[in-house]
């Protein structure tokens, strides 16, 4: 066996099958390659789920807003100028006829005294034409001067009239514009908003002051299109910065045209018994009662009667919604894939959106897991993560 072993012949045959053997091993692992292509594992996302369920029968809409005054002015000077004085703050409780800001009335004084001085000339004008129609008509009835002549003096004395009283006229305007270099208050309230100070110079028309008549105070709030509201609808309001507050009131009025930048109706919510401790500009949180709803888009100014049937509607976090060409939709799991679904929003509690319409009770919405998915695509839903 050693003799074998040491025989290069056999060595050679040796080196030779073991050369084969690699090689065979080798094209058989290229060939298994080949032929059995590896699978590659399918991947089933996982989500987390809502059950929907919670009716909306007996819950209630609910929107920001603010506290402001039923009657509110905007209040401008009528003629141009810069401002040189400011008698009043924000804050700060007014009486009609009380001045707030003033102009400077250099420029205004001089049109006062141009046409004070044009006045006086039409005054010496008719002064004199008055005698000369009186002194000729005398001379005309002594048959010393023709009806010609008469009638000339009698035309200049009419022409005389007349200029006076447009030089008195132009007087009383004046006069106006003196008075409206003075910027007065046209009611008892309070000042909300100044929007100039003194140096600035101003055009006429342009709001300066905000003064909230004294009275009445409401909430006003700003609602989506589609919302479900009603003239007279009863709510409740709270007060963020007033813990355990609360008040009754009712929609006074519908804006009857949405925000043309926000495309959202203005609602007045009036308040008849507004606590003393809710100041204007408070933040309020207003929940409109279910009851006998109707459509903004249908809900005109003072129409309490187009009302029209509400749908089964559903309570689902806020984070479920999905926004995709312009549509507001929310994923929902069927037969273990996710499918879209268009709804309809009536409003926001905190963390949560009343869905009107699109979905049914026992729906599985996901709450979770949204951003990558498809739809008809399988899902898995997370275990414990309902709700």
């Amino acid at each position: 066996m050693k003799e074998l072993m040491q025989n290069p012949l056999y060595q050679k045959r040796l080196a030779l099958a073991a050369v084969l053997l690699a090689v065979g091993l080798g094209s058989y692992a290229l060939y298994n390659n080949i032929a059995h292509k590896p699978q590659t594992a399918k991947l089933v996302p996982i989500v987390r789920t809502y059950t929907v369920g919670t009716a909306a029968a007996t819950a209630a809409a609910t929107y920001p807003g603010e506290v402001r005054g039923r009657y509110e002015s905007q209040l401008a000077f009528q003629v141009a100028g810069k401002i040189n004085a400011r008698m009043v703050n924000v804050g700060d409780s007014v009486r009609a006829g009380q001045v707030l800001l003033a102009l400077d009335p250099k420029d205004v004084n001089q049109s006062v005294e141009a046409t004070a001085a044009q006045l006086a000339s039409a005054r010496a004008s008719y002064k004199l034409a008055a005698d000369n129609a009186a002194r000729y008509s005398s001379l005309y009835a002594q048959g010393a001067v023709s009806e010609a002549v008469r009638d000339q003096y009698q035309t200049q004395l009419e022409a005389a009239s007349a200029a006076l009283r447009q030089a008195q006229a132009q007087a009383n305007v004046s006069s106006n514009q003196l008075g409206y270099t003075q910027l007065v208050s046209d009611t008892d309230g309070v000042v909300t908003a100044l929007n100039a100070e003194v140096g600035q110079v101003v055009a006429a028309g342009t709001p300066i002051a905000t003064v909230v008549r004294s009275g009445e105070r409401e909430v006003h709030i700003s609602v989506p299109e589609g919302a479900s509201l009603s003239v007279g609808q009863k709510a409740q309001i709270s007060f963020w910065a007033l813990p355990g507050v609360e008040a009754a009131g009712f929609v006074r009025e519908i804006a009857s045209m949405a925000d043309p930048a926000t495309r959202t109706y203005k609602v007045c919510v009036a308040v008849p018994d507004l606590p003393a401790a809710a100041k204007l500009g408070m933040t309020a949180k207003v929940s409109l009662a279910p009851e006998q709803r109707a459509a903004v888009s249908g809900a005109a100014k003072g129409d309490a009667t187009a009302t029209e049937p509400t749908s089964p509607a559903f309570t689902i976090p806020a984070q479920a919604l999905y926004q995709v060409n312009g549509k507001t939709q929310v994923w929902v799991v069927r037969d273990n894939k996710a499918q879209l679904v268009e709804v309809k929003v009536n409003g926001y509690s905190g963390n949560e959106v009343l869905i009107e319409q699109g979905l049914s009770r026992g729906d599985k919405v996901i709450t979770a897991g949204l951003a990558k998915l498809v739809p008809h695509q399988e899902v898995r839903l997370e275990e414990g993560g309902e709700g």
